[in-house]
């Protein structure tokens, strides 16, 4: 079926619900119909009954087929495929005793459902093609005509019966076709909530991103003084071998810097360009892992990754080298605070996904084993955004971020699809 817009109620939801309601009034209708004609043996107009419940089911092949079209649904439109099924309703009434029938109060139930879905103007519109159709039954109609054997009062006992059976069917179809759109509704809701919780989350790394780069324009410049005056101090100390060493590992902290500043730039280049990278699984992982290891020498970095998976070409949008990073370097952190340096990367093709699965040897997370949200973190030294940053990259590419605990540690999976990264 093709893909319809994020709308779960509304018209479209309405038009869903009258389908299926439509199906269950053409069974009910036939049922009735052949029960009152051969069993009770009424002398109602068989031909031109089952002729009006045939027009309904083809509307209903229609209606199916209109629901399987990409183009969205309107409330008028809606309104049509409510006036078609009162239309065809009236019609069955009339010859049934119109406004007489107990099955009148059946015009209520589009209005009900309407209710709950649609504009006040689509459902005064639905209200008056209701009222319309009682007031031309009330005065036009074919009179139902009595048993034509049974009791004195058969035909009071005739309309008693059909009332209860009328407040069954009503009852079932209000009751359930009023709780799937009010479950649709509150799918909606908590889809809405959602919605705005990312784009709360979205705009701190939007301010946080816009700071960082100010950040990285103001350090531009204290760093090349510190670069052209290191190099000049270790020559004034060339004999002090010790403030020598400090001064050199200062000098190589300063390159570094500035290395991570070009790399910001460069990243933020390619964001705006959003030219993904062509790169196998393998060159990917391994060129990650070189910048791990030049961050994090004393991690003792293990990966696992079949033949199959590395061959796999990618096309790794900008940020998913980032969030991979941040992920170990996450990892990292925590094996240090138990005194461990042990990192484990998982990298492995399931059907349609690239699984990238990150376990340390720490305390584990808290209770709930979720991503913190942006802001906060587990480590005295952190900012909490590392794990925010990744799962933002992982809803952007279609894909999940979960984490949970493991006898060792803990242990986060990035799920991405092959369909939105890999080459096809």
């Amino acid at each position: 079926m093709p893909n319809r817009p994020a709308q779960r109620i509304g018209p479209f939801a309405l038009t869903r619900t009258l389908a299926w309601l439509r199906l269950c009034a053409i069974a009910g209708q036939s049922v009735a119909v052949l029960v009152c004609a051969w069993w009770m043996q009424l002398d109602i107009p068989l031909l031109p009954l089952l002729l009006g419940i045939g027009l309904l089911a083809v509307f209903s092949v229609f209606a199916a087929w209109r629901l399987r079209q990409p183009w969205p649904m309107s409330e008028w439109e809606t309104i049509g495929h409510i006036a078609a099924d009162t239309l065809v309703l009236g019609y069955l009434l009339y010859f049934t005793g119109g406004a007489s029938n107990p099955f009148i109060t059946l015009l209520l139930v589009p209005i009900a459902l309407s209710a709950a879905a649609l504009s006040v103007r689509a459902i005064l519109a639905v209200a008056a093609l209701a009222g319309v159709a009682y007031v031309i039954l009330l005065y036009w109609h074919v009179p139902l005509p009595m048993p034509m054997h049974g009791e004195l009062h058969g035909g009071f006992s005739l309309h008693v019966a059909g009332m209860g059976v009328n407040f069954v069917i009503s009852a079932l179809l209000l009751g359930f076709f009023i709780n799937r759109l009010a479950h649709a509704l509150r799918v909606q809701q908590l889809e809405v909530q959602r919605v705005r919780e990312r784009a709360l989350r979205d705009e701190g790394i939007l301010a946080i991103a816009t700071q960082a780069a100010g950040a990285a324009h103001e350090l531009n410049t204290p760093l090349s003084t510190m670069r052209t005056l290191l190099p000049e101090l270790r020559r004034e100390h060339a004999g002090d071998a010790l403030l020598t060493e400090d001064l050199a590992l200062l000098e190589g902290q300063v390159d570094r810097c500035r290395t991570i500043l070009r790399e910001m730039i460069a990243f933020g280049k390619a964001q705006l360009s959003q030219e993904p990278e062509r790169l196998s699984v393998k060159q990917f992982i391994h060129g990650c892992l070189e910048r791990f290891q030049l961050l994090r020498p004393e991690a003792e970095l293990t990966l696992e990754l079949d033949e199959a998976t590395a061959q796999t070409v990618l096309r790794t949008p900008p940020g998913l080298r980032h969030a991979l990073l941040n992920l170990l370097n996450n990892a990292a952190d925590a094996s240090a605070s138990l005194d461990s340096h042990v990192v484990l990367l998982q990298v492995a093709r399931d059907a349609g996904w690239l699984q990238l699965r990150i376990r340390d040897h720490g305390p584990g997370f808290g209770a709930g084993g979720e991503p913190l949200s942006l802001g906060h973190s587990q480590k005295q030294t952190g900012l909490g955004i590392g794990l925010a940053l990744a799962e933002a990259t992982a809803e952007r590419l279609n894909g999940t971020l979960t984490a949970g605990n493991t006898e060792h540690g803990a242990e986060v999976c990035l799920r991405l699809p092959l369909a939105v990264i890999a080459e096809q």
